[in-house]
């Protein structure tokens, strides 16, 4: 199902600043080798997170997805002189593509990739997030809330991509494993009161939250 109207995400993109030329190269790739480009983050929501950043000015990261490392790069432009950003990828083949674009940024010693399980490497990062960005396993995505809020600051942010995961969750009868748990995930963090939230309708939409 298309969400966006693609003459409006075209008009979007043509009225916000360009890509730099780092994340046109970690597009163009992953356009024309990875099976599944669509994950990538692309332009327009690229820069919402590149802009989220820069106004919070974070001291410490979290992604949970690396893919191909296009948004950790975007993300990456707002921290603090000292920051960091931690990205988490379970794939070899994409954290070693991620890793390869990273080495080319100026943030190559600013950003830390790991590779494994997120959920065991979130419980071994001892570190206060300010912000989290969650664009991993849909099924875990109630599991790497739960995980990460602990360490989350006070008024920290966490931001969860793919929440209408690609029109399936604004159907009547929602199905298949991946959009049921996305449709769950939502409705436990409506019920929440422990932080403030609201949905952007960009892309496959956005849920942001921050915590209370």
């Amino acid at each position: 199902m298309t969400i966006i109207d693609p003459l409006a995400e075209k008009y979007a993109e043509q009225y916000s600043s360009p890509e730099d030329a780092l994340l046109k190269q970690v597009s163009d790739y992953t356009v024309a080798n990875h099976p599944h480009h669509h994950m990538l983050s692309g332009h327009l929501q690229g820069k919402l997170l590149e802009m989220v950043s820069y106004m919070l000015r974070p001291r410490r990261i979290l992604e949970i997805g690396t893919f191909t490392g296009y948004s950790a790069l975007c993300l990456a432009k707002g921290l603090t002189q000292d920051g960091e950003l931690h990205t988490i990828e379970l794939r070899e083949e994409d954290a070693q593509t991620a890793q390869n674009f990273f080495d080319q940024s100026s943030f190559s010693r600013q950003i830390i990739l790991h590779r494994g399980n997120a959920l065991e490497i979130i419980e071994s990062l001892k570190e206060n997030w300010d912000f989290v960005f969650i664009d991993a396993d849909k099924t875990a995505y109630i599991q790497y809330f739960t995980s990460v809020m602990p360490q989350l600051r006070k008024n920290g942010f966490i931001l969860a991509d793919n929440i209408f995961f690609h029109g399936e969750v604004l159907k009547e009868e929602v199905k298949g494993k991946s959009a049921k748990a996305i449709q769950a995930f939502n409705e436990f963090i409506s019920q929440r009161t422990d932080i403030d939230k609201t949905i952007i309708t960009l892309r496959d939409g956005l849920y942001l939250m921050r915590k209370i």
